[in-house]
């Protein structure tokens, strides 16, 4: 196989890889439901939803950590998503890879 070619190929793998991660939504919550957090595969947040009785005037710094909370474990599955498309076309392109 020519250089050239596997360029080509894995200029192409980068794109498509680039464009799914895009559209990919992960969700995560926390505080059994209360705080959800949607997350796209590119790590870019697109929604935070709270529950009203997350909401206590009286004690923000909770509702701070459950929104923290989500966020981190929004990202934590999208490396886990991230990590399993990497290998799903690297093996499909390299075998042995998976």
């Amino acid at each position: 196989m020519n250089i050239q070619k596997m360029m080509q190929q894995a200029q192409a793998m980068q794109s498509k890889m680039q464009e799914e991660l895009a559209a990919m939504r992960i969700e995560a919550t926390s505080g059994g439901g209360m705080v959800k957090v949607t997350m796209s595969g590119a790590k870019e947040i697109q929604a935070v939803e709270i529950e009203k009785a997350a909401v206590d005037p009286q004690d923000v710094e909770t509702l701070q950590d459950l929104i923290l909370a989500a966020c981190r474990e929004a990202s934590r599955r999208v490396d886990e998503a991230v990590q399993k498309k990497t290998a799903s076309l690297l093996g499909g392109m390299m075998p042995g890879m998976r």
